[in-house]
């Protein structure tokens, strides 16, 4: 199956709405021999990245981004039953993303990936308070806390969130993870921020939280005042 037509075929579904062609094809593709996690990568990774795209320039209708967002949302929870699951490694994360459909989506995909790992990982989602997500850390004790974010604007949030983590001691060293397409956008501000770790997409976080949690932890302190910088306005674009 060409993976490029095969991608191109699935968009097309996708801002359609048409479900049950969209299962047939899903299925024709697994007959030609992609497992679960190779359409993940494959094929519903690249439509979500092109699906949010399009709706950040405005190319979508509100109609064509809802249709696609929840086909998506059908394939990715069909996907995470097929994954190949690795013996328990021990690990807890807590994961969490930002508000939006598809910073949602994205966070599930990534959530998914990371317990078929071997993690045991409680997936928040969005649109919780900082503090509560502080007061979970502290009961659950995570090993890291891993951020899925796509918008510039959970910037500011994600750094408050990070500054309150680093300011207890409920947790000392616990790494914060962040991951999505502003900081695909916007090199660096991850680090900015005051992150341990970054990844450009879902794929990528699985391996960021091993080098994580293979570092030496390091005392918490007190990160510097939050301000407007270059990479910032830049990841708005």
């Amino acid at each position: 199956m060409n993976a490029e037509l095969a991608l191109e075929r699935l968009l097309q579904l996708c801002v359609s709405g048409d479900r049950p062609a969209t299962r047939t094809f899903i299925e024709q593709a697994q007959r030609h021999g992609l497992t679960a996690l190779q359409l993940s990568q494959e094929l519903y990774w690249p439509a979500m990245q092109t699906i949010f795209r399009m709706w950040r320039q405005d190319q979508l209708t509100m109609l064509a981004y809802q249709y696609s967002t929840r086909i998506l949302r059908m394939l990715v929870d069909q996907a995470q039953a097929g994954y190949a699951q690795a013996p328990r490694n021990g690990r807890r994360l807590l994961c969490v993303c930002g508000q939006n459909e598809s910073e949602d989506l994205a966070g599930q995909l990534c959530s998914d990936l990371l317990e078929a790992s071997g993690y045991e990982v409680f997936f928040a989602a969005g649109g919780v308070a900082n503090d509560e997500i502080l007061a979970e850390a502290g009961q659950r004790r995570p090993d890291a806390v891993v951020v899925f974010a796509a918008a510039a604007s959970d910037a500011p949030k994600i750094r408050c969130l990070i500054d309150l983590i680093r300011s207890t001691d409920s947790n000392p060293g616990m790494p914060v993870i962040c991951g999505g397409g502003v900081f695909a956008r916007a090199p660096g501000l991850a680090e900015e921020i005051g992150a341990d770790a970054t990844a450009d997409d879902v794929f990528a976080v699985e391996r960021m939280v091993r080098c994580a949690l293979a570092a030496p932890k390091i005392a918490p302190k007190t990160a510097p005042t939050f301000a407007t910088s270059n990479r910032r306005r830049a990841a708005v674009a």
